[in-house]
């Protein structure tokens, strides 16, 4: 006669020594707040120097169709066209996102300086900045504002 699983016995509770860490992932977390930062100086020895800030106050206008005009004005067709007369820093950088940081007004600032940091905006990812990338722009790249640290010497 085979059993329903409704007839099934539930099983036996474990013995109290199997109840305790079982050596799985939940028992190997830990949660530990932050004192210092490599970024703010207050690491030690460990710290970056701040290397660059970008971003740019588009205000309530949308950052694509700003950069669009900007690009019309400018006679540029494709965003890979700035790298020549804007040489951006040819080492790559750890960023860190500051809404805080204080950042040119598109509608203010020269054509020259929106296109630099159009650039080095398309450059970055919300953590690094690479010259070697592509240079991507979109509503989220256009919208950070970024302080951009040198790396070198965290390995050393």
């Amino acid at each position: 006669m085979i059993p329903f699983p409704s007839c099934r016995r539930p099983p036996p509770e474990p013995p109290p020594f199997l109840r305790c860490n079982t050596g799985g992932p939940m028992s190997r977390t830990r949660t530990q707040a932050l004192h210092a930062s490599v970024f703010d100086g207050s690491g030690g020895s460990l710290n970056f120097p701040r290397y660059l800030s970008v971003g740019l106050d588009f205000g309530d206008a949308d950052p694509l169709s700003a950069v669009e005009d900007l690009f019309v004005r400018a006679g540029i067709d494709d965003p890979e066209q700035l790298r020549a007369p804007c040489q951006p820093p040819a080492e790559a950088c750890l960023c860190r996102e500051n809404r805080e940081l204080p950042v040119p007004r598109f509608a203010a600032a020269t054509d020259a300086e929106l296109l630099r940091q159009v650039l080095l905006l398309g450059l970055c990812t919300p953590h690094f900045y690479d010259p070697r990338r592509p240079v991507l722009l979109t509503r989220a790249s256009l919208g950070r504002r970024l302080e951009l640290y040198v790396e070198r010497g965290f390995y050393a």
